[in-house]
């Protein structure tokens, strides 16, 4: 029997993939078939079949993916299969249920503004679906098998797909399509890079200061923040001493800033922004003693 707190974790994943693909979906019907606007992958794919034998973009796309599908749990294997087969039915099932109310898109005066739209929704919609540790399937199952068979890289391999996308969907579109495709693909990738770093994103603060011993101290009463102290040596007086180091919140940073500054003036700080943290007190709850 599945405890609570797992059927809890497993609801929420669900959603969230659900979420996620609708929104993608919602950015294929909404913004790009209304404006003409082409983009990569198996979504380009589909709609430079529709536009050349008027095929539904989501009937392509649940034929495409669940053949891609089979290729990849046949070659990559069973592990694969179990984190691709929720997105391989509920991406087709949302673009079918959005193309078959009648849903009505936006027809923009400036293609651009449909680009943003279209950008922002696909790589929040990717974004939430890979948070959730799902993967998306389509185009990315042919890479995964091409780095496996004759280890091409993924992502090369996935850009030149996209590119072999882009250039096919030229045939049924005008000549600023190729542009406004690139955009596209510049814009989602760009908010889904933000997407999934969202709320991990930490502050890491290096100290070297000869009052380490206050400034340590001081930190974690001000700040409730945990720190580790660094054994080193200077370059030019190869004097030994220890060096703090601090992972913050963005917010927490003028205050730490401050608070050195007052201590020690001539303290030598290294900040650095870091994606992620894992561990006590950040992904798990802090212990006091």
């Amino acid at each position: 029997m599945m405890d609570k707190k797992a059927a809890g974790k497993m609801a929420v994943q669900l959603t969230e993939i659900i979420v996620g693909n609708l929104m993608y979906a919602a950015a294929v019907v909404l913004f790009i078939v209304p404006n003409g606007l082409i983009t990569g992958g198996t979504t380009g794919l589909a709609l430079f079949i529709n536009r050349m034998t008027g095929l539904p973009i989501s009937v392509f796309v649940s034929a495409f993916n669940i053949t891609m599908f089979l290729l990849g749990a046949w070659i990559l294997g069973k592990q694969f299969a179990v984190t691709t087969v929720l997105s391989t039915v509920i991406y087709p099932l949302m673009l079918g249920l959005l193309e078959g109310t009648g849903t009505a898109g936006f027809v923009m005066e400036e293609r651009l503004v449909a680009v943003l739209y279209a950008g922002l929704l696909i790589g929040m919609g990717i974004g939430v679906v890979m948070r959730a540790g799902a993967s998306t399937g389509g185009m990315d199952i042919p890479a995964l098998i091409l780095k496996k068979k004759w280890n091409i890289n993924v992502s090369m391999a996935i850009y030149l797909m996209d590119c072999i996308v882009l250039a096919l969907q030229l045939l049924a579109a005008d000549s600023y399509a190729i542009l406004y495709g690139i955009l596209l693909i510049i814009v989602y990738t760009m908010v889904l890079d933000k997407v999934l770093v969202a709320g991990n994103a930490k502050i890491q603060v290096k100290i070297v200061t000869t009052r380490y011993e206050e400034i340590n101290r001081l930190i974690g009463e001000r700040l409730d923040c945990g720190t580790s102290l660094l054994h080193m040596e200077t370059g030019y007086l190869h004097r030994e001493q220890e060096m703090i180091l601090a992972v913050i919140s963005k917010r927490d940073l003028p205050r730490l800033n401050g608070l050195v500054l007052d201590e020690d003036p001539e303290a030598f700080m290294v900040i650095n922004q870091i994606n992620e943290v894992r561990g006590r007190g950040f992904t798990l709850k802090k212990v006091y003693r």
